[in-house]
């Protein structure tokens, strides 16, 4: 009695066993390229029925039959683009993380969680930069750029200009202080600014 048990119980596990390995191999199928849905839907175009193309290629008639209902309904045989999952910020919160990225381009994930906390609603990191790609924008490095006002760039060009004919020798006269780095407002590291995807990369307002 314990010889057959053992042996029905070695036969269900086999059973059990192959049964998962012909699920596994069934999800994993391969992906038609785009050069042969483009064929299957010509054949169609040429009056082939269902199962003389699928035949014809050495594919499954089911699959034969999607790509022409695919392909009848959006005129294309490439995979649709997906929706992604619904935004959990409401229009209002939305519009108001787009002013403010829009004004000051320099505004970080934490203090889009922090307005939109002040506003009542919840937020966390990943959902804003969720949004914020939705509408075409992305977290890229900031241009550097020297701290100037406009008077700074006229007096440095007018100085250029004054001192453009003056001699080699003339300027082994003058004393060039050595220059280091103070931090004294911002991030002692790399900024990253909000801007749209293939937009030139153009000086942004600094934060004050």
């Amino acid at each position: 009695m314990s010889a057959c048990y053992l042996s029905k119980r070695h036969l269900s596990t086999e059973a059990i066993n192959q049964s998962d390995s012909k699920f596994s191999t069934m999800a994993k199928t391969k992906e038609l390229s785009k050069d042969v849905r483009d064929k299957i839907v010509d054949l169609h175009k040429a009056g082939m029925g269902y199962k003389t193309i699928a035949k014809h290629l050495g594919e499954k008639v089911t699959t034969v039959g999607a790509i022409i209902r695919k392909w009848k309904k959006h005129k294309r045989t490439v995979n649709l683009p997906w929706s992604g999952p619904p935004c959990k910020i409401s229009p209002r919160g939305v519009a108001m993380i787009m002013r403010t990225v829009r004004n000051q381009p320099r505004t970080t994930r934490k203090d889009l969680v922090n307005d939109l906390k002040a506003a009542g609603a919840i937020a966390t990191k990943k959902i804003i930069d969720n949004t914020l790609r939705r509408k075409g924008l992305k977290s890229c490095s900031a241009c550097k750029v020297p701290l100037l006002k406009k008077a700074h760039v006229q007096a440095s060009l007018k100085f250029a200009n004054e001192h453009l004919n003056d001699l080699e020798e003339n300027w082994f006269k003058v004393l060039w202080s050595d220059e280091t780095k103070i931090e004294l407002f911002g991030m002692n590291s790399i900024p990253y600014v909000w801007r749209r995807r293939r937009t030139p990369r153009t000086p942004s307002p600094r934060q004050t």
